[in-house]
């Protein structure tokens, strides 16, 4: 008895028994660096014998995932409702499957044990009363600074108590088979599932425990089990059937096979790579429409992932924390990015097997044929949760939505009306302070300091001791017209689409622009999204000639130059506000002056680029009727 407690694994000089924690990567890199510092010649794992030939195939073809399926059918079956009187007949079909999968504890220890040449027992049994064990476990991550044993130990006040009679049988015959290997082998080492771990030690040191129990299991209906097949696992459904995630599991693999680097710092590296590898899809996807995701927004985001985990009580976060903050973080369309990277297995190849396709709680035979599954490891139970995104439409949707486009029907979003709106705002007040402070005087300091101290009059005149203030002018009139140049130099192949629209109300600008063809990015019915190359406002809304059909401004050469000409000519103000990236150019400024015009110059560079790459997505809808569900497909980037 001392020993055990020195040693809570080791039951005698012979038998070490390793209670397991499934469907967890980093226990299962803990188990096989535990066993990597044991010595034994047998290993017996809580797997059916039947399975064997077909799981030890399955583990030597890691990292290539399989699944170890067999079949079960009960016939009619008779139960008596209430009254006791009728009688009703039920079918039911369950499917009982082992998972070849690195991030499976058995799987891993049955993997180091091949490596090892070591003797690999299956002891389980194979019936078809099998009901996984499950019990409450910590967050594996917790490994990284604790041992095995202690991890272990500090979740037998969790483990709840077995007095199912199928479950007692379950333990006996597994007793049974670790004897047998002990009969055969000096030194054997024993997995069972944490819940099982005290009751099958008590079972190994009183061999009475359970002998209460019946051991003649009535089976429900007529039982029959199909002889265990290896099958491939559909691509689209890895995220049901691993432990962990199909990119997490892609991560442990890299690190497994990469003596460079540490197997557990996998746990932490990758949700750096997946937060990597969804901006990547993300921008190749959206590009122009795309946001600068920086370095800081993805540290806001980790940092908003491990608070999420934290108010859940865990130590890693789960895959709906990891969405939800990627939602809220940045938006819903990097989140869907986010998922779709998550889903991918870098290591699947294709095996000359049968595919299975799992959902939920239920699998599907390529016969079309559908089974409760059961996993065989008895991995913890799964919550799922919902979270709201909006999917990208199919290809034949897109194309069948641009089929049904009524060209003489546009109209925006007015959301987005009142957010470029108000920006427009911002730069026209921003161009009249420039105006103002280029209108500014300075004079000597008397009474007043007026409108503020003049630093550099003051500095200049530091000889003779004297502050200088400045005078700024009020403003006289109000600019109407402003001009936004996104892209410059603008490519005509880029932004085909030119159009001149009238305000529908008096709090809306008159708007021209050049953008991206919306008709080659249809987000819903009668819903298609573009990318503003360039536009002009002119506020109060008046009536005027569409700029890109006006024949007096036929000189001009480029994009840019056909928008700052169109807002000279209509602009009633002195003055035009311009918000480019670059200064004007000499061409601009020759026009502006053509016109009896300034350009009052505001640089892209000082607004954020989270707020341009927003203000230059807008949705066209195909009639204002669309805006009664447009909210349902709109979502921001």
């Amino acid at each position: 008895m001392q020993q055990l407690r020195n040693d809570p694994f080791r039951l005698s000089s012979r038998l070490q028994l390793l209670p397991v924690v499934n469907s967890d990567g980093a226990y299962a890199r803990a188990i096989e660096k535990w066993l990597y510092n044991q010595e034994f010649d047998a290993m017996v794992v809580p797997i059916p014998s039947a399975f064997r030939t077909q799981v030890l195939d399955a583990v030597t073809r890691l990292p290539s995932l399989a699944c170890v399926l067999q079949t079960e059918t009960l016939g009619w079956s008779s139960d008596l409702n209430s009254s006791g009187e009728n009688e009703e007949l039920t079918n039911h079909q369950r499917a009982f499957y082992v998972p070849v999968d690195p991030c499976q504890a058995v799987i891993a220890a049955i993997r180091f044990a091949i490596g090892e040449h070591k003797q690999i027992i299956f002891g389980d049994e194979s019936t078809a009363d099998f009901i996984p064990l499950t019990s409450l476990t910590a967050d594996a991550y917790a490994l990284r600074d604790c041992t095995l044993e202690s991890f272990a130990t500090a979740m037998l006040p969790a483990i709840a108590p077995i007095d199912d009679a199928s479950q007692v049988q379950r333990i006996r015959i597994f007793g049974e088979s670790i004897s047998e290997a002990l009969s055969n082998h000096s030194k054997v080492i024993a997995l069972c599932p944490l819940a099982m771990w005290p009751w099958l030690v008590k079972e190994l040191l009183e061999p009475t425990f359970g002998s209460d129990a019946s051991s003649d299991l009535k089976p429900y209906g007529e039982v029959a089990l199909s002889e265990p097949t290896a099958m491939q696992v559909d691509e689209r459904s890895l995220l049901f059937f691993l432990s962990e995630l199909p990119f997490t599991t892609a991560v442990h693999e890299q690190f497994r096979g990469d003596a460079r680097k540490n197997p557990d710092d996998a746990s932490i590296d990758y949700l750096k790579r997946l937060l990597m590898t969804a901006r990547q899809t993300y921008k190749a996807d959206l590009r122009d429409r795309a946001r600068k995701i920086s370095p800081l927004m993805l540290n806001q985001c980790m940092q908003y992932i491990r608070n999420l985990t934290l108010l859940e009580r865990r130590l890693s976060p789960d895959f709906y924390t990891i969405v939800l903050a990627s939602k809220q973080i940045i938006g819903d369309q990097f989140a869907i990015h986010v998922v779709e990277a998550a889903k991918q297995y870098a290591f699947d190849e294709f095996q000359e097997l049968p595919t299975v396709r799992f959902g939920v709680s239920d699998l599907a035979l390529p016969d079309g044929e559908s089974y409760s599954a059961i996993n065989r490891l008895d991995s913890p139970s799964l919550n799922w949760r919902n979270i709201d995104l909006n999917p990208r439409p199919k290809k034949d949707e897109k194309e069948k939505w641009a089929m049904q486009w009524n060209p003489h029907m546009q109209c925006s979003w007015p959301p987005e009306d009142k957010a470029i709106e108000s920006f427009r705002t911002r730069l026209v007040d921003r161009a009249q302070q420039i105006i103002s402070t280029d209108l500014a005087q300075s004079e000597k300091f008397s009474t007043s300091f007026l409108d503020g101290i003049d630093i550099r009059q003051t500095l200049r005149h530091w000889y003779d001791s004297q502050i200088y203030v400045k005078r700024i002018p009020p403003t006289v009139g109000r600019l109407d017209g402003c001009v936004m140049l996104f892209d410059t130099p603008a490519d005509p192949r880029d932004y085909p689409w030119r159009a001149t629209w009238f305000a529908e109300h008096a709090e809306e600008s008159t708007l021209a622009f050049f953008a991206s063809n919306y008709q080659q990015e249809m987000l819903g019915p009668g819903i298609g999204v573009a990318t503003y190359g360039g536009a002009m406002f002119l506020y109060p809304p008046r009536v005027i000639h569409d700029i890109w059909q006006d024949e007096k401004l036929d000189f001009c050469d480029t994009l840019e130059q056909r928008l700052i000409a169109g807002t000279c000519k209509n602009a009633q103000s002195r003055q035009v506000a311009l918000l480019s990236p670059i200064p004007p150019t000499t061409d601009w400024k020759r026009i502006a002056k053509l016109f009896g015009k300034r350009l009052v110059h505001l640089p892209l560079a000082k607004f954020s680029d989270q707020t341009i790459q927003q203000l230059r997505m807008f949705h066209v809808l195909n009639g204002r009727m669309v805006r009664s569900y447009a909210s349902k497909f709109i979502r921001r980037v």
